[in-house]
């Protein structure tokens, strides 16, 4: 297996990769609370994972992985969805009570940190910057894509913009079944599901700071409790195996129709 990892490319590598296939992949997602099961690694290690499967089914190389997010706090609606009153300042994941922060870092300094990254690629010389991205935050989303669109509009590249699990999930949630799932896939030894409590007892989001889909949205129990179908504790390898295949698929379709456009 050819290697595809920037860092780990000579120089004349790196020409020879561009002369192939002019592309390169940049993912990204902060180190975030992710429950007290899995690693703070969970966003941007999804996004790495696809990212590497993309170039080797695409082709292009893949930049060392940004272990850098943003999150805004979080509005009262969205808190009433998920427990809470309404009022509280709480920003991201950050809830109440739990054992370790998050990294995030000001959605300024994201901006100015992702842009000077993709200018980079372009600079360098690649035709296609693709963001990989593995963190849902609104804001996040919002300042990748306007980099996207700004970006491809100056040229001379074109810089696309990608959600991997976002296309094969109904379900991508917060430390829920989905992004346990796929931890399991990669490394089962760092999933701790032990330290959740048993499944027969209900996952309450304010407590746990695991919160599925339908809860963000505002379909939430009435206890405000993670749903079954979304419930960590079920989560498989197999299904982050499956999950991982469908999203590599589903975005190498893209990326392979955004460079027949420019090749």
């Amino acid at each position: 297996m050819a290697e595809v990892r920037l860092q780990w490319l000579r120089p004349t590598e790196v020409l020879a990769a561009q002369a192939s296939k002019s592309i390169a992949y940049l993912p990204i997602g902060p180190l975030e609370w992710h429950g007290p099961h899995l690693p703070l690694g969970t966003d941007p290690l999804q996004a790495e994972t696809v990212a590497l499967a993309l170039a080797e089914r695409v082709g292009g190389v893949v930049h060392p992985t940004l272990y850098w997010g943003t999150e805004r706090e979080r509005n009262p609606q969205t808190l009433r969805n998920l427990g809470f009153h309404g009022d509280e300042w709480i920003v991201g994941m950050d809830f109440p009570g739990m054992a370790l922060a998050s990294f995030y870092a000001p959605e300024e300094q994201f901006a100015l940190v992702a842009r000077w990254n993709l200018e980079a690629l372009i600079a360098h010389g690649f035709r296609l910057v693709v963001i990989v991205n593995g963190h849902g935050a609104i804001n996040q989303i919002a300042h990748l894509q306007r980099l996207a669109a700004e970006l491809t509009a100056r040229g001379p590249a074109r810089v696309l913009y990608t959600f991997p699990l976002g296309y094969v999930t109904t379900e991508p949630g917060h430390a829920t079944i989905t992004e346990t799932a796929a931890l399991l896939s990669l490394n089962a030894h760092r999933v701790d599901l032990a330290a959740l409590p048993p499944i027969a007892e209900p996952l309450h989001i304010p407590e746990w700071a695991i919160a599925d889909a339908a809860s963000f949205a505002g379909d939430f129990t009435p206890d405000h409790a993670v749903h079954a179908e979304a419930d960590p504790r079920r989560a498989t390898a197999g299904l982050g195996q499956r999950n991982f295949a469908a999203a590599t698929h589903a975005v190498a379709e893209i990326v392979d129709a955004a460079w027949k456009e420019i090749a």
